[in-house]
């Protein structure tokens, strides 16, 4: 049996009694010679202690609780109200059982379906409210794609910009490649934006809450990427777990051990998260979506130090794409019900020693297409110069969306072009999840001088 079996429920058998039932097999088998379930240690021999202590499994942390709503501008402070209830519930469950939840968010379905009939200025005006009771109330909110159809106006990206110009914590989003190709039209819109944002807001943070997708799902726990098009009334959670990676790659004597290791650790903290979840949904009535078991980063919780413990090179070099493959690999043998991404994202500046690969030219946007090719990063908190024009932002997310669509993926671009500065200079954002980098020529390539 592979390694990862252990981690593929079988209908009707918990997995509780799965991992009972192989216990009991194996004592069978070997003369009972006891054995423990996946991701535990082995009991000692009766009346004898352990030779040497198991380390504790390295666990994540719960990046988010996403919650799904079909927002009613009219009714929208109830509905938050209630949402918020059912959240901090949910966060009670899973922090009491050993799970820290660093953010609760509220996703809704694409804005334009309830600011239809508003102008321009009444439609800000009520982002504006919106915004402000996400701060006061301490939640993040996404307000969903502003182009999520073939065929839909780009006015209403222009729409977004101007919202998320005006606002503090709104996330949202352009959808530019479907089932369908890729959405030139919706690219364009992107460009512009990410250009706009760039230009107008204060350090040019207003475009790290915008992200162009293709081919990202409804029910996203991830930010700025979430949102839905169903009843609402549900969630999904989100894990910030390149902890979990780093631990698993450190020491392992070949790919295939580093594979197992992560699918073993990873694996067991998902199950206990899908139950946990469960029993959410059963308290509550919101349905549980899944998990996104993308292993999130946060500044010194690096996923590029955790790539680098796997090839002892550094993140951009030889084996940085067999890392991100086998990652990818790891997160497909967990059989729990997966939302969103799950892949690997590689988010340059929101990781400390990927900033630090990106400021020494190691990484770059060509590198970050290839992983993507084998995993789900796309480009993620891409630092970019000032003047980069908006036909060669287009160019850029053309090639992510473009790449979306040849292999079926969700991918994602957040591309931060920073106004007034240019290659060689130091982007210095004031933001709690961000880390400054060093911005790079446009088309320098891995090692240039």
């Amino acid at each position: 049996m592979p390694p990862s079996a252990v981690f593929r429920r079988t209908p009707g058998v918990s997995p509780g009694r799965f991992a009972a039932a192989l216990v009991l097999l194996a004592w069978l088998a070997a003369g009972a010679r006891a054995q423990a379930p996946p991701g535990r240690p082995a009991p000692a021999p009766r009346g004898r202690p352990p030779a040497t202590a198991t380390p504790a499994r390295e666990k994540p942390k719960v990046r988010a609780i996403t919650a799904f709503i079909n927002l009613d501008r009219e009714t929208y402070a109830q509905q938050v109200a209630d949402t918020l209830k059912f959240l901090k519930y949910a966060r009670t469950v899973f922090e009491t059982r050993g799970y820290p939840v660093q953010s609760l968010r509220i996703s809704t379905q694409p804005f334009p379906q309830y600011t239809k009939g508003m102008t321009t200025e009444q439609a800000v005006a009520f982002f504006k409210s919106y915004d402000a009771l996400a701060q006061k109330d301490g939640f993040d909110a996404s307000i969903g794609p502003a182009m999520l159809d073939a065929g839909d106006d780009p006015a209403q990206a222009a729409l977004l910009a101007e919202a998320l110009r005006n606002t503090k914590v709104l996330n949202g989003s352009v959808a530019v490649a479907g089932k369908d190709g890729v959405r030139w039209k919706a690219v364009g819109a992107a460009a512009r934006v990410v250009k706009q944002l760039s230009e107008t807001t204060e350090r040019s943070q207003g475009a790290f809450r915008f992200a162009a997708i293709a081919l990202v799902p409804p029910l996203t726990p991830f930010y700025p990427a979430s949102y839905h098009t169903g009843f609402g009334h549900q969630f999904s959670v989100a894990l910030q777990s390149a902890n979990v990676v780093a631990a698993a790659f450190r020491g392992a004597p070949d790919v295939e051990t580093a594979r197992r290791r992560l699918t073993d650790s990873l694996g067991a903290s998902a199950f206990e998260v899908q139950d946990l979840a469960e029993r959410v949904d059963r308290d509550t009535g919101w349905a549980y979506s899944g998990i996104d078991l993308t292993p999130a980063p946060l500044k010194d919780v690096s996923i590029g130090a955790a790539i680098e413990n796997l090839t002892q090179m550094p993140a951009g070099a030889s084996g940085t794409l067999t890392a991100a493959a086998l990652v990818t690999a790891a997160i497909q043998d967990i059989a729990v019900e997966k939302a969103g991404y799950s892949g690997l994202m590689l988010p340059v500046l929101e990781d400390s020693r990927l900033a630090q690969r990106w400021s020494e030219g190691r990484l770059t946007l060509d590198g970050l297409l290839s992983y993507s090719a084998v995993c789900g990063t796309g480009l993620d908190v891409v630092p970019l110069p000032g003047n980069v024009s908006e036909e060669r932002l287009a160019l850029i997310i053309g090639d992510m969306a473009s790449l979306a669509v040849k292999w079926r993926k969700p991918l994602s671009a957040r591309l931060l072009p920073v106004a007034g500065k240019g290659p060689g200079e130091r982007t210095d954002f004031d933001d709690p999840y961000l880390v400054n980098g060093v911005i790079q020529p446009l088309d320098r390539v891995a090692g240039a001088p």
